[in-house]
């Protein structure tokens, strides 16, 4: 295989990568490649902190590679993607000593205001859909269907409750890398979840 094992970032499958590169190299300008780290002193971001609107810092590192700058053949196009990889890794090794990435200008984009319309947009939507729903399906004009509505929403809510906990960083398994090495002499890496 002739790749470095990454310490930080997962072996490039790159037989995707090529095809969607080949396939889309006459209409696509550009690739986006963003590399994603969290900083010593910030709390790693779950789906419970997001829905109880906490705010968690992440740096990100976005480069623009033109198509134009993108090999032509299969081979040296694979090649490009774990060359990218292994420059990936190095940026992610140097913000873990640094805790910022090298040669970059931090930027802090805030909170958008066009994403709390659309949020509020559809809170409102799903609220009047539901209502009408109800309304429609007479569930809130007798004691039986207004349990019965109460029960089916706490339901939902222990279900959701219970399914944000296991997406909490501390409840998952780490993955696991173990350095295999190969009769050549090269070094793979075997994922272990």
């Amino acid at each position: 295989m002739g790749l470095l094992v990454p310490r930080n970032v997962l072996i490039p499958r790159t037989k995707g990568f090529v095809t969607s590169v080949s396939q889309m190299k006459s209409f696509v300008p550009a690739i986006i490649d963003m590399t994603v780290s969290i900083p010593k002193d910030s709390t790693p971001p779950t789906m419970l902190w997001l829905f109880k609107g906490q705010s968690s810092v992440i740096h990100v590192k976005v480069t623009r590679h033109s198509m134009k700058d993108v090999p032509e053949s299969d081979e040296a196009v694979a090649q490009w993607c774990k060359d990218k990889f292994i420059v990936k890794d190095d940026v992610l090794d140097q913000h873990k000593i640094a805790d910022a990435f090298p040669d970059s200008e931090l930027i802090d984009i805030g909170r958008p205001l066009k994403s709390l319309v659309v949020l509020v947009s559809w809170v409102c939507l799903l609220v009047f859909g539901s209502f009408k729903f109800l309304q429609w399906s007479d569930l809130l004009s007798s004691w039986k269907g207004l349990t019965f509505t109460a029960v089916g929403l706490a339901i939902v809510t222990i279900l959701m409750h219970i399914l944000i906990q296991f997406s909490q960083l501390e409840h998952s398994t780490p993955t696991k890398v173990s350095p295999v090495s190969s009769s050549n002499g090269t070094v793979l890496a075997t994922v272990l979840y």
